[in-house]
């Protein structure tokens, strides 16, 4: 079993308060950009960083995988983890500032199959994943400037 790694990351048109809020607050934002691979997005617990906990689905490949997510903050306006209760899937968002915009990362791993499925998988989850990724970069940045 290896680890399988995926990362998008971006300039956004969007000062990195206003991203990261995006970011953060499951309840009020997070859902509004997210690509139509996302699906039944629902905040259990919490709703605003650190603390919350979502379930959602995703679709990729032609599978739909169901997560609970943990919200974390290692670093409060910057730094924004989801780690999944069920698989050793985790996702960070970071923001960084530049100036009135935002560089933007989106990076994903789990522990990936071994034998000739995981094979598969390493070689073909990070192109799918990555066009994701780059599609929610890109409405992240229309739905932030959106807000002001």
């Amino acid at each position: 079993m290896s680890k399988v790694n995926v990362a998008a990351e971006r300039l956004v048109d969007a000062p990195s308060e206003t991203v990261y809020r995006c970011l953060a607050d499951m309840r009020d934002h997070h859902a509004n950009f997210l690509p139509g691979n996302f699906s039944d997005f629902t905040v259990e617990e919490g709703g605003v960083g650190a603390g919350t906990v979502i379930t959602y689905s995703v679709t990729a490949g032609g599978r739909t995988r169901s997560y609970r997510m943990a919200v974390s903050e290692p670093e409060p306006g910057r730094v924004l983890r989801e780690t999944d209760a069920n698989s050793s899937l985790a996702t960070t968002f970071t923001v960084i500032p530049a100036g009135a915009q935002s560089r933007v990362r989106i990076e994903t791993s789990w522990d990936g199959a071994g034998g000739v499925g995981g094979f598969f998988e390493k070689l073909f989850a990070p192109m799918a994943l990555r066009k994701i990724y780059e599609d929610e970069l890109n409405r992240l940045e229309q739905y932030a400037k959106s807000l002001g």
